[in-house]
């Protein structure tokens, strides 16, 4: 935690997918490829370490600012597939039961050593998915917002519980849903929703 004049930064180093957004959207206060402190909030102006931190897309990176003005829960809870990578999650979070602010990339290849969190072991492990999934009918939300509950199933799928829209990695809408399990096992011939095939091959979550 880094204490500045006018914000408090965070980073959770496990949730940490590198995808450098910080570093070369605001280099003076987030210096790259630096032994020991790193976070220099002051040496930027606030609304743009605020605006950089929020497009953090592991919630890693989290802010709390000094005149109240701190990131706002998503309007629409978003999850978005990325072309063989994770899930990147934009909503008010509750995963396992913990509160865990608006934004997360989430294991979708199976081999994460941080599930459910991504490390980016997709890119080792060489999973393929796609980020464009067919189009499921679906009704529009009456509300597209509100606490979304995400509980990893042992051995088994994402078992998510709240307004969701599910997006292709252009912003395609996948399908609408108010409860669903997606896929955490990497194996599922529906990707992203899970189709019992953990089971068949033994997936491990721990």
């Amino acid at each position: 935690m880094t204490e500045g004049k006018a914000m408090t930064v965070s980073f959770e180093g496990r949730r940490c997918i590198h995808s450098r957004m910080c570093v070369t959207r605001a280099p003076d206060s987030f210096l790259a490829d630096r032994a020991g402190d790193w976070i220099f909030p002051d040496a930027t102006d606030p609304e743009l370490v605020s605006a950089v931190i929020r497009e953090c897309p592991s919630g890693a990176l989290q802010y709390s600012r000094k005149d109240g003005h701190n990131e706002p829960a998503p309007q629409v809870n978003l999850i978005a597939v990325r072309e063989n990578g994770p899930y990147a999650v934009r909503a008010q979070l509750a995963i396992d039961g913990v509160s865990d602010g608006y934004r997360a990339a989430l294991c979708r290849c199976g081999a994460s050593r941080r599930k459910p969190w991504c490390d980016k072991s997709h890119v080792a492990s060489g999973f393929q998915a796609s980020g464009e999934p067919d189009t499921r009918e679906s009704q529009a939300l009456a509300v597209r917002d509100g606490p979304l509950a995400i509980a990893p199933e042992t051995d088994g799928p994402l078992h998510i519980a709240g307004n969701l829209e599910i997006v292709s990695g252009t912003g395609r809408i996948v399908s609408r849903v108010t409860e669903t399990r997606l896929c955490r096992c990497g194996g599922s011939s529906t990707k992203p929703f899970c189709d019992g095939t953990h089971r068949r091959i033994g997936f491990h979550s721990e």
